[in-house]
């Protein structure tokens, strides 16, 4: 593994130190109104949920969790049946329910932002490494299971 890189969780934490920021510095306008943004309860906790049962998983199957190591198992149940990113997806949730927690339109800006990078510099790679190393059986569960939902 390439240690100096930098993992899908250190993007996470710049993305919500932003979403952050952002909403401090330039809130431009409230969206959410309260006690309406504590709707963003339900994704934020959906989120770490999905996350920790992609984790658990992972640990289950004995397989890495770290994106530059190759996998030794392809996951194809659990939360992997319903999207074959689910930590991603987890990742994208946690940060939507604190948007909507922190109710301003700002926030909202770094999710692309984020979803792209997470697509460009992590998923892209990781299905080619799973292609190159599953083959046909992970042609069969990329034709069955969407990328993200």
């Amino acid at each position: 593994m390439n240690t100096s890189r930098f993992l899908p969780t250190h993007y996470v934490l710049f993305s919500i130190l932003s979403m952050l920021v952002l909403h401090f510095l330039l809130p431009l306008s409230t969206i959410v109104p309260q006690p309406w943004n504590l709707i963003g309860l339900i994704p934020l906790i959906a989120g770490i949920i999905i996350n920790l049962a992609a984790d658990r998983d992972f640990h289950k199957a004995g397989t890495t969790v770290k994106p530059y190591e190759e996998p030794s198992t392809l996951l194809t149940q659990g939360v992997f049946q319903f999207t074959r990113n689910p930590m991603y997806l987890g990742f994208v949730l946690i940060m939507i329910g604190i948007a909507l927690l922190i109710r301003t339109l700002t926030p909202w800006f770094v999710m692309p932002v984020f979803v792209v990078l997470m697509d460009r510099v992590f998923i892209r790679v990781e299905e080619q490494m799973l292609e190159a190393r599953f083959g046909a059986t992970w042609q069969a569960y990329k034709a069955k299971v969407r990328r993200w939902i």
